[in-house]
């Protein structure tokens, strides 16, 4: 098939678009041209690119027309942000392209009320943010389209997603360097909250192989969400201590009110960090695994141990190499 992929020169696009020319796909990559995927594989040498400024089509509502010029079979949208986005993609496609695929997120979901969250039930509060809400929007439009005998239409909702060439959510929820350096060296780290909340990665090429799964899989997908996490979830004290012990090292936290922590930390990672802290979420992912097959290769510690590797070796964090406690990573399905 002929696959226009929006988007496929980041996270998700650096994993997926050489599975899907591996699978015998044509490919489309539509981005701004201003970046490259992350990791270079021989399989980009057969995908066309095109440069399109979505957000100003967009707003020129010429956007649908630039993807149905390339008369796509199926088309994965990786970056839309606003129901008024999807909603006009929805209406260019419809009848004219055979499947959408859209990536959402688990901060669709608010506030954790009942573990593991499932799909379409009442297990969280509602959205916290407009990002969070817009995507919930965007997936209940796109559920209800093929509902109705619409466009055919899938939404996958990854987890904190991780992978090499980016750095990862930490133990505290944030991007904050200082916290790997803590761990390494054995300094103390504060600790907001109970050292219980949750958080939920995803290595990126799991990602990828569930959109691969749902375009091979159309009829299961069809008007169907997904949550697509790795098979556990790490707490705050659990993540922080197998952290530490990559550097042969044992977690030393102390616990701190958020308003301590706040005062301790930059603004932008203390927000961050309440951001995936408050909402405590871990997933369930056996319906992709009943629909789809989904086989995520990765725990979410290996993931994470993969992504700072890579980062100590490219000069990102100036930190010792870490060593795993007993196997190495898994090595992604080719």
């Amino acid at each position: 098939m002929r696959i226009v992929v929006i988007g496929g020169s980041g996270h998700i696009g650096t994993f997926l678009v050489p599975r899907l020319v591996r699978a015998g796909h044509e490919v489309v990559n539509i981005s701004r041209g201003t970046s490259t995927a992350y990791i270079d594989a021989p399989e980009w040498r057969q995908v066309r690119q095109v440069a399109a400024d979505r957000e100003r089509q967009d707003a020129e509502g010429v956007f649908g027309a630039t993807v149905l010029d390339l008369e796509p079979d199926v088309v994965v949208d990786l970056v839309c942000f606003t129901l008024e986005s999807a909603t006009a993609l929805v209406e260019a496609l419809r009848g004219r392209a055979a499947h959408l695929l859209h990536c959402g997120s688990i901060w669709r979901y608010g506030k954790s009320r009942k573990l593991p969250i499932a799909e379409g039930a009442d297990s969280t509060e509602p959205p916290l943010d407009e990002y969070g809400i817009q995507k919930d929007r965007i997936a209940r439009m796109l559920k209800q389209e093929t509902a109705s005998g619409g466009l055919v239409t899938t939404t996958i909702h990854p987890g904190h997603i991780v992978g090499p060439g980016w750095h990862p959510i930490g133990p505290l929820g944030n991007l904050d360097p200082a916290v790997w350096s803590a761990l390494a060296t054995g300094q103390a780290l504060r600790v907001p909250g109970s050292g219980t909340e949750m958080m939920h990665h995803v290595h990126a090429d799991d990602l990828a192989q569930a959109f691969e799964l749902a375009i091979a899989n159309r009829d299961a997908a069809a008007g169907e969400d997904f949550n697509i996490v790795a098979p556990t979830a790490l707490s705050v004290r659990g993540y922080a201590d197998i952290a530490a012990a990559w550097f042969g090292r044992t977690a030393t936290l102390e616990s701190v009110t958020w308003e301590e922590f706040r005062a301790s930390t930059e603004p932008g990672y203390a927000d961050a960090s309440w951001g995936h802290l408050d909402r405590s979420q871990c997933f369930t992912i056996e319906k992709a695994k009943a629909r789809l097959g989904y086989a995520p290769a990765y725990e979410p510690e290996q993931a994470v141990l993969e992504s700072l590797r890579w980062l100590i070796d490219n000069g990102e964090l100036d930190l010792p190499v870490p060593r795993p406690l007993g196997s190495e990573p898994l090595t992604p399905p080719r």
